[in-house]
Parts: C-alpha cells; structure tokens; sequence
C-alpha cells in the first residue's frame, strides 16, 4: 500500500533522513519511535507529500506521493498533528465540514448532503452535545476530538498522526488513543504515527519503526523493539521493561537519576556499545 525505498532527506548540509527503506500493508497501526531529531516528523511530512526526498520515492498505491493531486490525496490520506486545533472561533461543527474539502466542487457543494456523516461522527466522538460551541470555548481533549472529527469526516483510508497526544493528560490520551483505535477496528484505516510515549505505542501499535540520527535502527513488533538493550543504545537511558499485566505488551519503566548528564552517560554507556 505504502512504500519508501532508498529514501534520504537532506537539508542544507544535515541528512535529516538516510536510505530508509519501509513497506507498510493496508490496515497496519505503524508507530515511529526515536529521541528527538531523528527524523520522525521529516519523515511524516514525506509520507504526506508536504516534502520530496532528496532521493529515493515514496509510493501510494504504487503512484509517487508527489504525482497526486491536492483533493485527490486528500481523499485518500489526512494528517493530524500535535496541536490538532487552536483555541479558534469556529463551532465544532464548521470544523468537521472542514474535513469535507476534498469532496466539493468549486461552490463548496457536495454531490450528497454529509450531515448524517457529520452527525454519526460527533456521536461516536461525544461532541454531539459541543456542535455548536466554538474551539476557543473548550478544553484541549475536547478540541483534539473535534480535530479528530475533521480527518474522520474526510473519510481517509491512511492516517498520519504526529505526537497527536502531546499536550493531553493521561485520561484524554488514552480516550485519543481508543477512539482511533475503535475507528480503525471498525474501517480498517491504515495509521502511522509519531509517539514520543513508548508505552502508548506499545499499547496500540502492530509494528514500531526506530528511527536515529536519521537512520533506520529496526523495526518489528514492540516486543522485539523496545527491549532495554534496544532503549539503552537507541535513547541512552537504563530502563526496566516489564509486560503488561493486562494484555501482556512491553511497557517501560524508567529510573530516577538514568537521565544523567552527558558526560555521564558517556561514561555509563561507554561499554554497551563494544
């Protein structure tokens, strides 16, 4: 479905991304992991179309990303970012006919009326109630589900996530999380996203792709990924990892005082790497 072979992104003198090689299947939950500036956002932004590689191609449906038009790509993947929606003056429900861009014609009308798309939406996400508040009135869980709500309305068979549960505390991560993952349960969506929270990918993602210093440094299962040897040379921190009680995947456990400075780190990392 998706495919990058032999990608690298390179700005100005930096390769921000090298030779990143990456088949992802209809349907699959990828998430992408690494320690900041490694690449994760660049690559997002490459599977979007918003940047072309410096080399190498990235394929939708065996067609180029760049050989697609704007509605037409936007029928077929959205994004969802980190800050989802600011507080603006729009109403929750002039958000999700937002998301019906892609389907209008040059008067901003639609073939078919997509109220009862919109509706059964808000519905599902429990924004029924705030159709008609604007964005400025509510909280920062309310506007991610509203902006949840614009990439559902455009009715997407990929969607693209990056760090969408941020600036969210635990009970809104977990209800974000949930609801994409009931969305994709229910459609069969294929979702990649970009997680700092190594927990939360291993909750919910099929495969984890590592990314460091621009380059590939594994992928496969979160339990073949996030082993405490793999956390130590990819994040530099001790961590113990331990399964889930609940359903068994790999959930980390950090330690006070593994987030040394670097000059200790160093030394405490000097042989792990022999």
């Amino acid at each position: 479905m998706i495919s990058l072979q032999g990608v690298s992104k390179r700005f100005d003198r930096v390769d921000a991304l090298a030779g990143i090689d990456w088949e992802i299947q209809g349907g699959e939950w990828w998430g992408i992991i690494g320690p900041n500036g490694s690449g994760k956002s660049t690559l997002l932004q490459m599977l979007s179309g918003v940047e072309a590689p410096t080399a190498g191609k990235v394929t939708i449906h065996g067609r180029d990303v760049r050989d697609y038009g704007r509605k037409e790509l936007a029928r077929t993947l959205a994004v969802l970012q980190q800050e989802g929606l600011g507080p603006t003056d729009f109403t929750v429900r002039e958000v999700l006919e937002m998301g019906r861009y892609p389907f209008q014609n040059w008067f901003g009308r639609e073939p078919s009326d997509a109220g009862p798309l919109l509706d059964s939406i808000m519905e599902r996400l429990e924004l029924k109630s705030l159709e008609y508040r604007r964005l400025d009135q509510l909280s920062g869980g309310q506007r991610q589900r509203a902006a949840l709500g614009k990439v559902m309305a455009q009715e997407p068979s990929i969607l693209l996530l990056d760090e969408p549960t941020t600036y969210l505390d635990i009970r809104y991560q977990l209800q974000f999380m949930d609801m994409v993952a009931d969305w994709r349960r229910d459609t069969g969506i294929t979702v990649i996203s970009v997680l700092h929270d190594l927990n939360l990918a291993a909750q919910f993602c099929d495969r984890l792709l590592v990314l460091h210093e621009g380059r590939m440094a594994g992928k496969g299962s979160p339990e073949d990924m996030l082993t405490e040897n793999n956390i130590r040379r990819i994040f530099r921190v001790d961590t113990s990892v331990v399964a889930h009680p609940a359903n068994g995947s790999p959930q980390v456990l950090l330690t006070a005082g593994a987030g040394k400075s670097e000059e200790g780190r160093e030394e405490a990392y000097a042989g792990a790497e022999q």
